[in-house]
Order: structure tokens, then sequence, then C-alpha cells
């Protein structure tokens, strides 16, 4: 009976180990990025590796493990090798490896921009290789490091210096199948979250001839043509002009566009294309295929086997990623807001205590009651910013005090009695909080300027005034001060002088400000 047992036990194990998996492996992996795609092959980034699997799907195997980030794999055309950006040296550059692993092999050597801010992206950028298989293409910022114009180049997989292609600024590009055109866009705002963008960023695509050097824009839309790919005689594109990112091809026979996918919860992300005619991408973190020639679009199941460290708990010091101080009212104590939380720190001895212990949200902008009795503090743990407010000691929950925000909510600012909180939101209002009874009121600034925010509230001595500064279509401000006996509104300062930050006098009678009132010929204020 327990031979039986054991036996079957085994031939489970068995199954589920030729199946290619395990049965704590047996979640699908998400976050896979920036695929590709040659034949029955797919070779993506995950954690900063590269990996590859099956493009059924199934159990991807490691391809590279450098501590640095190894991103934007392309297989080339005979499918021997696979080119990709890498930070072996500690920028980045462009190396290749064999298609299924070995050591790599640099490219280029040119010291690379950065670290780059991340709606920049990443300098020396692959995105495929010539049609013969001689060269990488990729894009480089070398012409211009000081600011975000890259151009598109290609170096030899025999060494020599790269040689750039005649467009003197391109984003993303991918040569036709006989290597006379290259499509591409000049812009390149791929890793700006920008959605549905109509401005002068939007990026346009265009055919580029490299023996006559003609140009020609294709597929035009008042929003964006990016990831240009090019398969026989049809470029392939995602595009936001229905709303998300989907796939599209251009005809280039017809100049006909076809929408191919249909998605309407999230966006197609880094497409790329390989023979015979199918397209790899990302969706919601999980990679899905196109195939151009049946026209079927299909997601893939996809584990990358790991210990899983980083959802290990371990201890992080805090003291380089401080984003807020607030000094206790007798200067005994001090609060940090520091990785999402808020955390009370001793002025010379005793413990320093996580008041808010949240590892899902963002905690910010705490602030001490005037009795050093509590703490408020803003907080989107439901999702929405909100005030709280939690006792000092670390031993027990925030409460809850607001409910129903939409819109993004600064610092939380005491009145001197202690009975009352002010804050502002991005959509330039001023709330106060009744703690005893939750009621809020809101004050309407009278600011002109769709862009500014109120941030310079300030309680008078007594708690009956609030002051602030608003914006008038001048670009100047003025001071104003808001009653709360009356919930009236008094502008205190005129219109000829840009004038903030107000404080109070400690009796309450004067009201103290910033104010630029020297008049002199310049290109700008800054």
């Amino acid at each position: 009976m327990h031979a039986e047992r054991y036996v079957s036990l085994g031939l489970v194990l068995l199954a589920v180990a030729l199946a290619g998996g395990s049965p704590a492996s047996a979640t699908e992996t998400r976050l896979l990025r920036y695929p590709d795609i040659h034949g029955d092959t797919i070779v993506f980034c995950h954690g900063g590796d590269l990996w590859q699997v099956s493009a059924e799907g199934g159990v991807a195997v490691r391809l590279t493990a450098h501590p640095g980030l190894e991103l934007f794999p392309r297989f080339s055309p005979d499918g021997r090798w696979i080119a990709f950006t890498g930070q072996y040296g500690g920028d980045e550059q462009v190396y290749i490896i064999p298609a299924g692993g070995g050591e790599p092999r640099q490219l280029t050597w040119y010291p690379a921009s950065g670290p780059l801010p991340p709606r920049w992206g990443y300098d020396n950028i692959v995105y495929g290789w010539s049609p013969d298989g001689t060269k990488v293409l990729f894009r480089s910022l070398r012409p211009n490091p000081y600011y975000p114009a890259g151009r598109l180049y290609t170096v030899s997989l025999d060494g020599g210096l790269p040689e750039p292609l005649p467009m003197p600024r391109s984003g993303a590009g991918d040569f036709s199948p006989d290597g006379k055109r290259v499509v591409y866009s000049p812009l390149f705002r791929d890793f700006r979250t920008w959605k549905r963008y109509e401005g002068g960023w939007a990026e346009d695509l265009f055919v580029f001839d490299l023996e006559s050097f003609e140009n020609r824009r294709i597929a035009a839309t008042i929003r964006t043509e990016r990831d240009p790919m090019w398969l026989g005689d049809t470029v392939f594109f995602s595009s936001d002009r229905d709303g998300r990112l989907n796939l599209y091809a251009y005809h280039l026979e017809t100049g006909e566009t076809e929408q191919l996918t249909h998605h309407v919860d999230w966006d197609v992300r880094w497409p790329s294309a390989g023979e015979p005619g199918r397209i790899v991408y990302e969706l919601n973190g999980a990679l899905r295929v196109f195939d151009t020639v049946t026209g079927t679009d299909r997601a893939l199941s996809i584990v990358v086997p790991s210990d899983e460290l980083p959802r290990r708990p371990f201890h992080v010091s805090v003291a380089g990623h401080v984003e807020d101080v607030s000094l206790a009212p007798d200067a005994h104590r001090v609060l940090f807001v520091a990785r999402g939380d808020v955390f009370s720190v001793p002025a010379e001895k005793g413990p320093t205590r996580n008041l808010t212990r949240t590892s899902s949200a963002h905690d910010k902008w705490a602030r001490w009651s005037p009795d050093g009795k509590q703490v408020a503090f803003i907080s989107d743990r439901d999702g929405e910013d909100e005030l709280y407010v939690v006792v000092p000691d670390g031993r027990s929950e925030p409460e809850q005090i607001t409910d129903g925000a939409r819109a993004m909510r600064f610092a939380p600012e005491w009145a001197p009695d202690g009975k009352h909180i002010a804050f502002s939101d991005k959509d330039d209002r001023i709330h106060v909080v009744d703690l005893a009874s939750r009621d809020v009121t809101t004050i309407d600034v009278p600011d002109t300027q769709p862009w500014a925010v109120v941030r310079d509230y300030t309680w008078s001595p007594d708690g009956r005034y609030l002051a602030f500064s608003a914006y008038d279509d001048t670009d100047l401000r003025s001071i104003y001060i808001w009653s709360m006996d009356s919930k009236k509104l008094r502008r205190v300062t005129g219109p000829t002088f840009d004038d903030h930050t107000p404080e109070w006098d400690p009796t309450g009678k004067y009201l103290y400000f910033l104010s630029r009132r020297t008049f002199a010929p310049q290109i700008s204020d800054a």
C-alpha cells in the first residue's frame, strides 16, 4: 500500500519535471520586458537579466546573470547571435552573445551618457540588425550627451568604429528587408509616461531612403506612432490613436493602415518582429505573440524560475532616502519620512519608532500636533491620498480622518488649538478639517493659473485665520486671509508685486511675507 503511494508520487513529480516546472513554479511570471522572437524561440528581459523561452511559453532559461542590467535583446537574422545593451563595464554598451548563451563580446566603447533620468531611458539602445546580419543597429546619445537627441548607428560584428545613419536625429528604427531604406521615428519618447499625447513630441514614422535621402512620412495621426518593424512590404508599428497603444500595419504598396489588435485595458509595449512573420510584445507584464500571416493573437504563460529573494523580508537603511522632516514642539524628537514610512527619531537618546509600517503605501507630509501628542500625515494606503492621524508612541494604528479624495494632497498644517487641520491638493484647493466632527470645509483659491498649487498656507496664533498666497493672471502672487468664523476670503496685498510665503508674528497682529519689489530688465527671473 505504502509502496504504491510512493510510486504514484514519484510518477507525479516526474511528470511535472518533464513538463519543465515544479509545484512551486506553477504561477506564471510577470514583468517580462523588451522581448524578441526568432523562429520558435523568444528572448526577453526580466529582473535586469536576459532569459530565453519557447514561443509556446513554458519555463525560461537564464542567459545572463551580471549584477548590472542587460536590456533590449535582438536576435541576428540567422538566429545565431543575440545583441543587447549591457552594463558590464558600469555604463551601457552594445554586446553580443551566442543565442544559446555564453560569454558576452563588447562592440561599442564610447563612454555612455548617464545615469539618465528615467524619462530619458538608456544610452546605446539596441534596436536590431542589418538584414545581412553583419551589423547591429542601435541608438546612441554620443552626438549630444546633455540632451536626449540621439541618433541611429550601426556597428560591425568584426569591431571598428560605429557608423551613423544619415538621419541626424532618430528614435527607434528598423531596416527594410533589402537594407536600402529605414523606417524610423525622429523623436524618442519611449520612456515617458504621457498617454494619448497630441503635442509636438507625438512620435511620427518616416521611411528614409539611404541612397536618395528621400524621407516620407507614413501612417500619420495627431497621436503617437512608434516601435516600427519592417516585414516584407509592410511596416508594423504601435499607436494609441484609438486610446490605447495597439498594433497596426501600414501597407507600403497601397498606403493603407490596418489595426491588428484591439486591447482596451492595457497598452501594447515593446513589440518586436521576427521571421516567419510573428510579433512578440508585452501586455500587462506578460508576453503575447501576434501572427501576421494568420492574424491570430495569443497569450504566453511563462515561468521564470527564481528563489524570489526580493520577496523575502530584509532590512534597509533609510538614511539616504529622507524626503521630509518635522521637529516636535518640545524639540525632543524629530519626524522623518523615508521610503514611504513615518519615523519618530529621538534628538539625543531613545528608540526610533516606525509609526506607519506600510510596505505598499506612500506615507508622507508628517506633522506634529501643537501639543506633540498626535501626528498627522497624508497616505495613499486606501488607493487615494487621505489624511490620517496617529499617536507617536508607535503602538497604535493610524486613524483615517478624510475619505473620498480624488487628487494628490499636500502637507497638513495643525491649527494652534489642535482642533483643525488644513491641507491643500493638486486641484488648487485648501481643505480645513474639524477633527471632532470630521466636517471638511473647502476654500476655493482664487488662482487664475491652471498649473498653480497652494503650498504656503499658515495659521494665525489664535487659529482664527489662515493666510496663503495665490496667483493672478499676471503670474504674480498676492496674499489672502481666510476667516474661520465668517468663512470669507480677503485679499490683503495688491496685484503689483509677487508676494508669497506668509508667516504670522507670535502675537497675531502682523503678517510677514516675502516679496519681489525690484524692477530690472532681464530675460527671465530664473
